[in-house]
């Protein structure tokens, strides 16, 4: 399955006040890149291993494919700062599966943002400091093919997603949704789309909580609608 870009307009960060948004693609498939293809860039992104921390990869064109990903530590040096060395004696220390777990969540979009909290669903080395260290690349989207919208919800059902510098007051109410797919109408079948997410637009459900736009679409080719 190749896959294509869902540029939303954010004004800059992807989770600007007044504008945020989470897109989720739905692959039918594995994600697959042809040997052909060269990546457009590479990155590399660590993330210290604390309570609210959240990890973005991003691509300034083109789509994610995470290459490898590491919670745990195989460092004494990275995330060291003002950590006992007690806590970095273990550098053979990873987390099973995390690989996986990234992929499903970033392959096939153009930004992505993981809650240190999300890998922390088991302890490799207790006791010891960790970090989410991921490498990803940035493959050119595949020209051809165009969006299927299967729905779109406005509001806030977890607390991580689009949670970075924000008070704990605007991120307690997870039960706030808003399924619409109103503003999203005339989104299938183009191969692009601009979509502002705000109140204006989608209503307001939830008073005081911090908002984000989440997407669930998939790309396929024209002949399949």
């Amino acid at each position: 399955m190749v896959t294509c870009v869902f540029p939303f307009s954010t004004g800059g960060d992807v989770c600007e006040q007044g504008t945020q948004f989470k897109a989720a693609f739905l692959s039918e498939a594995s994600l697959v890149i042809p040997s052909t293809v060269t990546a457009l860039s590479t990155e590399r992104v660590i993330t210290c291993d604390h309570s609210f921390y959240v990890q973005r990869l991003s691509c300034a064109s083109g789509v994610i494919v995470v290459q490898s990903a590491v919670y745990g530590r195989l460092d004494s040096e990275i995330c060291s700062e003002g950590v006992p060395a007690y806590q970095l004696s273990n550098t053979k220390c990873s987390q099973q599966g995390l690989l996986d777990v990234l992929k499903k969540r970033c392959d096939g979009k153009s930004q992505c943002e993981i809650s240190t909290s999300v890998v922390r669903i088991d302890d490799p080395c207790f006791g010891i400091f960790k970090y989410v260290d991921t490498s990803f690349a940035c493959f050119p989207a595949n020209e051809g093919q165009v969006l299927f919208v299967y729905s779109a919800d406005y509001g806030r059902r977890d607390g991580t997603t689009c949670s970075l510098d924000r008070p704990p007051e605007q991120l307690r109410n997870t039960q706030c949704s808003q399924p619409s797919s109103r503003p999203l109408t005339d989104v299938t079948e183009d191969r692009s789309c601009t979509v502002t997410a705000n109140n204006s637009a989608f209503g307001d459900p939830c008073v005081g909580t911090y908002k984000y736009l989440e997407v669930f679409y998939t790309c396929r080719g024209e002949s399949c609608l």
